[in-house]
Order: C-alpha cells, then sequence, then structure tokens
C-alpha cells in the first residue's frame, strides 16, 4: 500500500498536510475520483475488511466500494498522512431501524486542534466535505444538511432532501471490529438486505451527485429539482457505468434480468 498511488488515484498532486484544510482536500478529492458502488454484491463476490484487498480494488483496479472500503480506504490514507484517525459506528436508519442497524455503517472520527471532525465518504450522498461536531443545519456545496444528537452518545445526520436514505445515526467511540465484520458478511449475503435486492452507485461532480438504483440514473443539484432516467438496456447500464462512475465492469450486464425483475416490483409496490 502506497499512499502516492492513492493520492494519484484521487488527483492530488501534492501531500495534504494533517490539518483541516489538509482533511477538506483529502475527503472532497475522494469523492470526487471515486464511486460508491456495490456491484460486487451484486455480482455475488465477496467483500473484504482487510485493508489490502480494499487497496487493491479501489486504487490499483480503479473500483469503487460500498461504506466498509470507502472509509476503510481513507481511513488508512489519513493515518499516513498524520491524522489522528478512529474508525467509529455508524447506523443507517437508525431512527426507523433502531439497534439492528448499528454497524451497517463505518465512519470516521478525525482528531484536529479544532476539535473532533466527522470523516464520511461511505455514505453516497453525503456532504462532500468533514463535518463539524455542532448541532443544526448547514450547507456543503449548496446541499443542505442537518446535525443533531439523539440519544446518549449518539448523533444524526440527516440527509439532503432528494438523496437516497434519509439519515444515519454514528457514536464516535471507537467501533467493535467484530460487529462490523458480522455486519458486513450480513449484508452482503442476507436475501433481504438492500445491497443484495438493489444496485446502487453514488457519483459526487463539480456540479451535484449522479445517483443510480437500479434502473433509475438519477441527477441532484442543489436547489434544483431532480431529474431521473430510466436505462433502458444492459448496453446502456454498462456505458452508463462507464461513462459516468468511471466503472468499467462489463460482467455488469448479466445483472440485467435482476435489475428489471427488481425495479418491476419496486414500481408495483408504489402503485399500490
Amino acid at each position: 500500500m502506497n499512499i502516492k498511488e492513492y493520492l494519484d488515484r484521487v488527483d492530488l498532486r501534492d501531500v495534504p498536510p494533517p490539518t483541516l484544510d489538509g482533511l477538506k482536500t483529502v475527503h472532497a478529492a475522494h469523492l470526487l475520483a471515486i464511486p460508491y458502488e456495490n456491484l460486487d454484491v451484486q455480482l455475488g463476490r465477496p467483500v473484504s475488511l482487510e485493508p489490502a484487498a480494499i487497496y487493491d480494488k479501489l486504487v490499483r483496479r480503479r473500483r469503487g466500494g460500498w461504506c466498509y472500503e470507502m472509509n476503510g480506504l481513507l481511513g488508512w490514507a489519513l493515518g499516513e498522512l498524520g491524522f489522528r484517525v478512529t474508525r467509529a459506528t455508524g447506523a443507517v436508519m437508525r431512527e426507523m431501524g433502531g439497534e439492528q442497524s448499528v454497524a451497517n455503517h463505518l465512519v470516521l472520527r478525525v482528531d484536529l486542534d479544532e476539535g473532533p471532525y466527522l470523516a464520511d465518504v461511505g455514505f453516497g450522498d453525503g456532504p462532500l466535505e468533514p463535518i463539524r461536531l455542532v448541532e443544526g443545519d448547514f450547507a456543503c456545496r449548496g446541499f443542505r444538511y442537518g446535525l443533531s444528537r439523539v440519544d446518549g452518545d449518539w448523533w444524526r445526520l440527516r440527509n439532503q432532501p432528494n438523496g437516497g436514505a434519509p439519515s444515519f445515526d454514528f457514536n464516535l467511540a471507537p467501533a467493535d471490529e467484530a460487529r462490523f465484520a458480522a455486519r458486513c458478511r450480513e449484508l452482503q449475503t442476507a436475501p433481504d438486505s438492500h445491497f443484495v435486492l438493489n444496485l446502487f452507485c453514488f457519483r459526487h461532480r463539480g456540479d451535484g451527485i449522479l445517483l443510480l438504483r437500479g434502473r433509475v440514473l438519477r441527477s441532484i443539484r442543489p436547489d434544483d429539482p431532480y431529474t431521473d432516467h430510466v436505462i433502458e438496456s444492459a448496453d446502456e447500464l454498462t456505458a452508463v457505468l462507464r461513462r459516468d462512475f468511471g466503472l468499467d465492469v462489463p460482467e455488469a450486464a448479466t445483472l440485467w434480468p435482476k435489475i428489471c425483475a427488481r425495479h418491476e416490483a419496486v414500481t408495483a409496490e408504489q402503485r399500490a
């Protein structure tokens, strides 16, 4: 694992210092260069928590990943750059799912001279910059988010309104790595897992965020209505992955029948 290779992957020529400005630089560069995606889960390929496997996939093979991989890679890179980083526990949609949601998300606590910050490049369409731990609404690149304390040591991030999951909770104490490993296995194998049922890709761009959920490609811009495009073929799917997300994964075409079946099922549920 080579920090220069990582910096090349996220299009940074200079080595950022272990400061707030340096953290903002790395955080944004990572999200602009590396997409969130769960293609391996959809293809039935095991997803590892091992740093070397994540590095090989996201840096050398120029793929994306889900939260355990995206934040796993960022946490390693920040440590190499001299930041004080703690792997911490997230829980997407804990406000709905309760304790069964705990550890379905990995986040990073970064301790700076200015105080602790939340770094998270694994939520897909979350803020492009690290989050200062102060309650209240805040804006990032034109998108509106909210941060609040909810109970005990838990915080809640409220997502921008046109994105994917509406919220996630997080606790900045050191994570239980065994619990992460168990949830990682469950989320990539359980028949009712959202990651098993649905294809997800997210990509931050200079003018907004792209979200691919199954057949639907959504373009989200600050303060504008989102636009949806329904993908019509397996060839178009692989072209969208390559053009819009930087993912050259031709085998994704084999997922097309499954994606269409899921699209029809969700559409029928919405109509009902």
